[in-house]
This record gives structure tokens, C-alpha cells and sequence, in this order.
């Protein structure tokens, strides 16, 4: 028995609903994004390639770092801003779109012994959640929201991992390890990242220091010094060319400085505080003024207007503001 086979041909669209059909789609889509960008605290600021900086081995960052065409700017805690709170890998993102910048970073380690990112002890100051990081499971810490100022955000705490994977390719991470923290975990983490063209990290004393470059050799570290004498001895027992010297905050001092810079290590100086604050109230030559004393790179709260500076600086005289 012949059966008859019916093909079911719809019949097209009249050419005056295809503006209503596009336009009911992108209302759609326009809904779920701002759906997202609301339940995240803040509008996440768009990739800005041009401001990546990635490298190919530790040697080639260290390189960058003794020879920047333009002074280095590190954002302090990741740069927060409104909306975008301390040590979250979408405050990085926003701060790229300043222009490349160096990620300030602070590590602690969960109960469970995860290292994560936060500047304090406690949960208390910047997220949603109460009591010490180190007596929270990863789970429980991220249950909690990060703080912008005193607004919730959608952002979670990351781990260090997800830091170093969201670095790769697009800028280096400065990492301030907290006292209670194991190095042996952190050296652990750089080298399963394979993170020593992505990352350095920052330390307080001569023993510190030694520990890392020890183990580590190629790792860069950021390491202080107050006096002449104390960056002597640095220059003396570490390779000068893994090395970044911190010589305060605010200030500038003539015997550390000179001894930095005369084998060839760049001078950083933090200007959270009072510098940042000039700089609100007089533009852009007070950044100037510290690269004109020889100063690198700078830490700093106000990231956009210390990269502005880093920008119209010249080395043998600042641009006028």
C-alpha cells in the first residue's frame, strides 16, 4: 500500500516582523545582562588587551621591570574602586582599564589550607562573613560576599590559584603573604602555576628574602630596606636582577635608594595615604616629584590618576600637569 508522505513547509515570516522578532530579542539579552552586571555589584569592566603585559620566563619580567619605558604603577589590594572591592580578580580586570599595572595582592590560608586572598586577619572588614580567614573552611569563606566600602557585592574570595590563573596573559601579580601563612605552600603554588613570569612576591626582611631566593632562585622579590646598610646586604646576598626595593612609604630615603638604584634594581614607594591624597587635592606632579627622585614604581590607592602620571612623565623632567 503507497503511503503518503506530507512535508510540513512553514510558511516564511512577512519581512515587517523581522524588526519586532530582533527587537524582542535583544530586549531579552539586554534584560539578562543587566540582570547579571546588578547581581554583581558593579558593571565588570570590559578586556583591555592593550594593557596586558605577559611573559615568557621570570627573566624576561625581571628585564621589564629594571627597564619599563614609563614608571611602574602597582595597584594596592587590586586596585578596588566603587563597585569593586579589595583582592577580587574582577577589581584586577577594572584596574586594567587604567592601563598596565602591577596586582597587589594578599594572601592568607583557609582552615582546610587553601590560600586565598584577603589583607586581614578577619573576615570582618571586607566581606559579608565574622571571625578569622584561618579558622573558616574554603567552603565557608566562600559562602560570603566581598565588600565595596560597605555595599555586598556578588564577588566571592578567590583562591590564589584562580589569581594565577587569572593573570596569565594579562599582568603580574605582587603578593604580600601574610606572616601565618606557610612559604613552603606558597613556593608549592608558583611553581604547580609555573608562575614566575606572572608573579613576585613581597618581603619584609633580609631572612625572608634569602629563604625565597634560596629555593626559588629566578623568583623576583619585592624586599625592604630603611637604610643604606640594609640594602647592602640585600644587593650583596641576592642576585640584584631578581629583585624590586621597597624603601617606604611616603618617603624616599637618599641611602637605599642610591644603593637600589646603582645596581640597577627599581625603587618602589607606596603611596597609600597621605600621598595619594596630595595627589587628589594637586594632580599629577606629585607623582612626578617622586619619579623625579628616582622612584620606579609606586603602590597606590588611586590607580588611574598614578598611571595618568606614569604616562606624561619623562624621565629627565615631569610634563606639566
Amino acid at each position: 500500500m503507497d503511503t503518503l508522505a506530507v512535508v510540513y513547509r512553514p510558511r516564511p515570516l512577512s519581512r515587517a516582523l523581522f524588526p519586532v522578532l530582533l527587537l524582542g530579542i535583544g530586549l531579552l539579552l539586554s534584560g539578562c545582562q543587566t540582570s547579571s552586571q546588578e547581581s554583581a555589584g558593579a558593571q565588570v569592566a570590559p578586556p583591555s588587551p592593550e594593557h596586558y603585559r605577559d611573559f615568557s620566563n621570570a627573566d624576561s619580567l625581571a628585564s621589564y621591570l629594571r627597564s619599563a619605558p614609563t614608571p611602574l604603577v602597582g595597584a594596592h589590594r587590586g586596585g578596588p574602586a566603587e563597585g569593586f572591592p579589595e583582592n577580587a580578580t574582577q577589581t584586577f580586570a577594572h584596574a586594567l582599564t587604567h592601563g598596565p599595572v602591577l596586582i597587589e595582592s594578599d594572601v592568607r590560608m583557609t582552615e582546610d589550607s587553601v590560600l586565598v586572598l584577603m589583607h586581614d586577619e578577619t573576615l570582618n572588614r571586607t566581606t559579608t562573613g565574622r571571625g578569622p580567614v584561618g579558622e573558616h573552611t574554603l567552603r565557608e569563606v566562600r559562602s560570603v560576599q566581598l565588600l565595596a566600602g560597605d555595599t555586598p557585592t556578588r564577588f566571592e574570595v578567590p583562591t590564589l590559584a584562580e589569581a594565577l590563573a587569572w593573570a596569565e596573559g594579562r599582568a603580574v601579580l605582587q603578593l604580600d603573604v601574610k606572616d601565618d601563612v606557610p612559604r613552603p605552600q606558597v613556593v608549592e603554588a608558583l611553581r604547580h602555576h609555573a608562575a614566575l613570569d606572572q608573579a613576585l612576591v613581597i618581603t619584609y626582611s633580609l631572612a625572608d628574602a634569602r629563604w625565597y631566593h634560596q629555593r626559588l632562585p629566578r623568583l623576583i622579590l619585592s624586599a625592604s630596606a630603611e637604610s643604606r646598610t640594609e640594602a647592602e646586604a640585600l644587593v650583596e646576598q641576592i642576585d640584584p636582577s631578581r629583585l624590586v626595593g621597597w624603601v617606604g612609604v611616603g618617603e624616599v630615603p637618599s641611602g637605599p635608594t642610591e644603593v637600589f638604584a646603582s645596581h640597577g634594581v627599581p625603587v618602589a614607594v607606596g603611596t597609600f595615604g597621605a600621598v595619594d591624597r596630595q595627589a587628589r587635592r594637586q594632580g599629577l606632579a606629585v607623582y612626578h616629584q617622586l619619579f623625579d627622585r628616582g622612584v620606579d614604581l609606586i603602590a597606590t590607592d588611586e590607580t588611574a590618576l598614578a598611571r595618568q602620571a606614569a604616562d606624561t612623565y619623562r624621565r629627565y623632567g615631569a610634563t606639566s600637569d
